[in-house]
């Protein structure tokens, strides 16, 4: 049987084991004997915090348990004698406690680390242990500093040298900082730089602050006190950006350098370390600073600049960044240039770092130390910590400068090896052990695991095994062919098999085997391929209104075997569904959503050996909250200025605001509109009306919908004025033949401007050159009376209150009323009658008769009887008008029936009234084609017949004389031969025999008179799906 374990993160696992092997030394397993290995030590440099214990570590392993001892300063350090002095138990780390006394300082020193057992010694680093230092400031007596305005100055530092360097930064006696820019700045040493100093400069709180990072604590310099001499008075109120110094004259200068000086300067750096270049130049103005490399570029990705340009950095130097640096400063009255010469040097670094060698007896090995470093790294080889040169001579081992070679080596031989790659910038010290072992063959991992891997992922199949000498380790698939590698797959050295890239067919049982001369050993894993687990449907980004219900969609697909379990989180944690929230299999349901639904969710999906997720933001919107703090200020006559703070937008944003308005003397209590402004406004300027006692508020709006309104504004009264509105539709007219009524819109309430409103109304006879009659009145109308009968007037008008008089309307036209026209028109007579129009001539009236404005000739015209026998007709008049001023007028009656009898007579007419009627005349329109048949009905009654039934028109226009019917086969789009059958008018049906039950037609019918054929009644006849029905009918018409 297999064991299953946990893999969800096999493949990760997988290819850590495979770069541990490409890198890492041979593990010898904890149960055979081996020399010591250290495991962990404590840093190098080591600085610690005088207020704590000291821990210095040493950890190591081996078998047997190694034993520790330690030098101090390049001594034994006997530790059962100190105290304070104490090793933890089966490890070699020291603690040093003060609890009764001693000083942290009495134990700095250089430590080194030895653990020992039977078969040999491993050495720790040196680690020198330093503990750190926060000195005080040394007492000092700063006298004033006194600078001409526009000189250059530099404010010493010289912090207290701590351990580490404390950090440097200017403050004042208020502890705010220094403001530092282009001009004033803070250099790498401490010092605080003016390129030139200002008359706004002078203060006397300078002050430099180290701040020491062990024990947080901040060192304070006494201040410096600045005078700035000037020629002319300073005013700090004079002083601006573009004139700093208020129109005084202040001489320029060129650049100098303050940091470094002259035109040239070294710098070394260290390989891997931060390079810090620096430039602080003085001048009036102040000099802008440029950086340049000779001979090549700056290195683009590395390289940074700082403190305003003046400071240059490259991190992670290399030997490329060496070479010659230039910064220029210029102003417009010239440049400088000042050159460093940077030298890259390095510590010892890695080539080939040894390790640990596991060797049989017989065999042959090396151990290889390879490094580099500027100046080039002097190499040592050391055995059990003693100079491999002083060791006793073994005909087995041979040293050639950075390798040691061992030949045929046997029991007892094992040792611990030390390298050291030293100059004199550094050290690097390794351990590696040869140890000397006769083992056949074993295997480290679990037996007959089962592996669960996903399909078309790059797998890794683990067989950790040992022995000594090296067992030959090969793969089999199901225990058949020969071993597995190359092609997709790949065994590395410490037994891993790589599968490039897993599929179906790639399940089954792996056999890895391990051979030496010594034996066989063996294991087995079980490998099942799985579908990926996914997300197919993805919750997507969504908006949703407050209340509203939110929905996430998560449809998974994954490996029918494999468990899955999907859950949801919001905002990275654990989402409570609670009663509201609902989950089910492919989606989760957020119902009246609020504002702290707002986030983003993640659906998450796991199986045990992979996961997908997939993230979607929720977004809340609503109505904005109602903005606040109105106020008013700037006033004006006619304008004030209105502005709020807005309310809380809910993430939809405000896209207008809405002004509105409520006045307490027209229409106390009722808001208005007043205007409304863009979203990003909150200051406004209202336009108002005169004599109006305003208060406002203000909505906001956004794409969710209206704010409730503001708290309102105080009350904002304006004084009054003559009004500026002219009443609108003012027009005269008559509504008796001796008057004539001025009428006009009266000025709405926001127009009035002031109280006791009137209106000035004017009118004169037209044409006459009449003064101008007027009235005043409140209302909205005046009447003139004893006018003649429809003569024309001029009228205009204009409001006025207490304040003054508006301005005049444009004068308009209006007239008195009108009367009955006396005259009728004569001689009516019809010509050129057809059957469904006559032309009419008559004689027109004086115009003066109509007595108002002349509308129309009115003809009154009806349907008398129609020709045809029995035929009943409707007799409603109808009219029809003709607008002419001609001396012969004459019109066209169109739209008659044909084959009737008509009458007619016709009036002239004003706006109000008609004149007496003319003659009246009869007159017939001819014969015309029928109207189509009133229905036409299609019947199916047998197999092999089709009856046809239709009733005749209701309008025939004309004696019947007749119907024909034209008929023609159909299919599809092939039409046959068109025949004919014509019928007497007494016939109303028509029976075809069909010449196979699946024939159909196309019909036209139209009835007949004289005059020919009329309107044509068309259909198809229908198609008779079920044959047994044929005795249903389907009928066809246009009303019965």
């Amino acid at each position: 049987m297999f064991g299953q374990g946990g893999h969800a993160a096999l493949a990760l696992m997988s290819l850590l084991l495979l770069l541990w092997h490409d890198a890492a030394p041979i593990e010898v397993p904890q149960d055979l004997k081996q020399p010591p290995t250290i495991v962990k030590q404590s840093v190098k440099d080591y600085i610690v915090d005088p207020r704590d214990n000291i821990i210095i570590e040493c950890e190591a392993k081996g078998n047997p348990v190694p034993t520790f001892s330690w030098r101090r300063n390049g001594k034994f350090f006997n530790i059962g004698k100190d105290p304070r002095v104490t090793m933890r138990k089966r490890s070699g780390t020291l603690e040093i406690g003060f609890r009764s006394g001693g000083r942290p300082e009495d134990y700095e020193g250089e430590y080194q680390c030895f653990a020992n057992n039977e078969f040999g010694v491993a050495l720790s680093n040196k680690i020198l242990l330093r503990v750190s230092k926060a000195p005080l400031w040394p007492k000092e007596v700063l006298e004033p500093v006194v600078v001409t305005e526009g000189s250059p100055l530099v404010l010493l530092c010289n912090p207290p040298p701590g351990l580490p360097p404390p950090f440097t930064f200017w403050m004042n006696s208020a502890m705010t900082p220094i403001p530092q820019d282009k001009r004033v700045s803070m250099g790498l040493n401490g010092d605080l730089y003016f390129s030139n100093v200002l008359a706004k400069d002078a203060h006397t709180d300078y002050s430099c602050n180290a701040r020491f990072l062990f024990t947080h604590t901040i060192q304070q310099k006494n201040p410096f006190t600045l005078k700035v001499l000037t020629k002319e008075p300073y005013n700090d109120t004079s002083y601006n950006t573009t004139d700093p110094y208020g129109g005084r004259k202040v001489a320029e200068s060129t650049p100098t350098f303050l940091s470094p000086p002259g035109t040239e300067s070294s710098k070394m750096v260290l390989r891997d370390e931060q390079l810090l270049l620096e430039c602080i130049a003085a001048g009036l103005p102040t000099p802008t600073i440029k950086w340049f490399k000779k001979g090549g570029d700056l290195p683009g990705r590395k390289v940074k600049f700082e403190n305003y340009n003046k400071t240059l950095k490259i991190i992670n130097v290399s030997e490329e960044d060496a070479g010659e640096y230039v910064c220029m400063a210029n102003n417009h009255l010239g440049s400088i240039r000042h050159s460093i010469f940077v030298q890259v040097k390095a510590a010892p670094y890695w080539l080939d770092k040894p390790t640990n060698l596991v060797l049989a007896p017989d065999e042959n090995g090396r151990l290889v130390c390879r490094a580099n470093g500027n100046p080039k790294p002097n190499i040592q080889w050391l055995i059990n910590g003693q100079p491999v040169d002083s060791a006793p001579p073994s005909l087995s081992r041979q040293v050639l400068g950075d390798t040691i070679i061992f030949r045929s080596v046997q029991m007892g031989s094992s040792a611990v090896y030390q390298c050291n790659a030293s100059n004199e910038h550094g050290y690097l010290l390794a351990n590696a052990f040869v140890s000397v072992l006769d083992m056949p063959p074993r295997m480290l991992g679990l037996k007959n695991q089962l592996i669960k891997v996903i399909e078309n992922n790059r797998t890794f199949l683990d067989c950790p095994f040992f022995g000594s000498p090296l067992p030959e380790l090969r793969w089999f698939k199901n225990g058949q062919g020969s071993g597995l590698d190359g092609g997709q797959y790949r065994v590395y050295i410490n037994g891993t098999l790589e599968i490039k890239r897993a599929r179906s067919e790639d399940e089954g049982t792996y056999t890895c085997v391990a051979n030496s001369i010594l034996g066989t050993a063996e294991n087995q894993v079980l490998l099942e391929v799985k579908e990926r687990t996914r997300i197919v449907r993805v919750p997507e980004h969504q908006s949703a209104i407050r209340g509203s219900t939110a929905r996430f969609d998560c449809v998974v697909k994954s490996d029918p075997s494999l468990p899955i379990t999907v859950a949801w989180t919001k905002d990275d944690k654990p989402l409570y569904l609670g009663w509201r929230l609902k989950k089910d299999e492919e989606s989760l349901t957020i119902p009246n959503v609020n504002e702290g639904d707002e986030g983003t969710y993640t659906c998450t999906v796991k199986s045990e050996i992979d996961q997908d997720s997939a993230s979607a933001r929720l977004t809340v919107l609503d109505r904005p909250d109602p903005p606040m703090d109105l106020d008013l200020s700037d006033p004006a006559a006619r304008s004030v200025r209105l502005t709020w703070i807005p309310g809380n937008d809910h993430r939809s944003p405000v896209t207008q605001f809405l002004v509105q308005f409520e006045e307490d003397r027209w229409e106390p209590g009722r808001w208005q509109n007043l205007s409304t402004y863009p979203g990003d406004l909150n200051s406004v300027i209202l336009q108002l009306a005169p004599y109006v006692n305003y208060q406002f508020r203000v909505i906001a709006i956004n794409s969710v919908g209206q704010s409730q309104p503001s708290r309102p504004s105080p009350r904002y009264k304006t004084s009054g004025a003559a009004p500026d509105a002219i009443p609108r539709g003012l027009r005269g007219w008559g509504s008796k033949k001796d008057n004539m009524e001025i009428t006009w819109e009266p000025l709405l309430d926001l127009e009035r401007n002031g109280p006791n409103l009137h209106y000035n109304v004017f009118w004169r006879r037209k044409d006459l050159g009449h003064e101008w009659n007027n009235v005043t009145t409140m209302g909205s109308k005046h009447v003139v009376q004893n006018t003649e009968t429809y003569v024309p007037y001029e009228i205009k008008i204009q409001a006025r209150n207490e304040f003054g008089q508006g301005p005049e309307s444009n004068v308009v036209t209006g007239y008195s009323g009108e009367d009955k026209p006396t005259d009728a028109p004569t001689d009516l007579r019809a010509s050129k009658v057809n059957s469904t129009k006559t032309n009419i001539h008559w004689k027109p009236v004086d115009l003066n008769s109509i007595q108002g404005e002349f509308k129309e000739y009115r003809l009154y015209y009806w349907r008398e009887a129609s020709l045809v026998p029995g035929l009943m007709v409707s007799k409603e008049k109808k009219t029809k008008g003709f607008y002419s001023t001609v001396a012969e007028p004459s019109g066209i009656l169109s739209d008659l029936v044909p084959f009737s009898k008509y009458k007619m007579f016709m009036v002239v007419a004003n706006n109000r009234f008609e004149s007496p009627p003319s003659n009246t005349v009869e007159f017939t329109t001819k014969e015309g084609v029928p109207d189509a048949p009133r229905f036409f009905r299609i019947n199916r009654r047998s197999f092999d017949t089709i009856h046809l039934e239709w009733d005749k028109p209701l309008e025939p226009n004309g004696i019947l004389i007749g119907y024909q019917l034209k008929y023609q086969t159909v299919n599809g789009s092939r039409i046959g031969r068109l025949q004919l059958e014509q019928f007497l008018p007494n016939v109303t049906d028509f029976t075809l025999r069909l010449p196979d039950r699946s024939t159909r037609y196309k019909f036209h019918l139209s009835a007949l008179t004289q005059v020919g054929a009329g309107e044509v009644f068309a259909e198809e006849s229908p198609h008779f799906a079920n044959e047994e029905n044929f005795t249903d009918a389907t009928g066809l018409g246009n009303g019965e």
